[in-house]
């Protein structure tokens, strides 16, 4: 994936297209607004990125322009992980709707990975939803 040879518009494109394809191509083009597709496509992105630990995981995230994550609560049985700076941040607020659930989805992936067990992600806060960040819920 890393292979990019693009000699005149480089290796990014805009978080506008980004945007497009999420929110419109797939939520409205899909059935259950392409939950089922989000959550298996990030799963799978999740468990083949070249993450070892959960600090290798969050680097990914903020070199991967995904977001920047932090813990900001940890005990025996979950995870609360808040994301900065997401692709959502600056979308208009529409109330009681989660939109990052592909990056839930490629946590799992990877976090089932690293730690070698089930694991759950749930998204609980969104910047969409009106929130300070997106954050979610790590079940162990």
């Amino acid at each position: 994936m890393k292979s990019i040879n693009r000699t005149s518009l480089g290796d990014t494109v805009p978080l506008e297209l980004f945007r497009t394809i999420r929110l419109i191509g797939m939520y409205q083009g899909l059935p259950m607004g392409g939950r089922g597709t989000t959550a298996t496509i990030g799963r799978k992105i999740g468990e083949n990125l070249p993450a070892a630990s959960i600090e290798e995981l969050f680097e990914l995230f903020r070199s991967l322009k995904i977001g920047l994550p932090s813990i900001v609560k940890q005990d025996e049985r979950t995870i609360r992980i808040a994301v900065e700076d997401c692709f959502c941040k600056g979308l208009p607020v529409q109330e009681e709707k989660m939109v990052c659930d592909l990056e839930g989805a490629i946590m799992e992936g990877a976090l089932q990975r690293i730690l070698n067990r089930p694991v759950t992600v749930r998204e609980v806060k969104c910047n969409v939803n009106g929130d300070e960040h997106c954050e979610y819920e790590v079940r162990l």
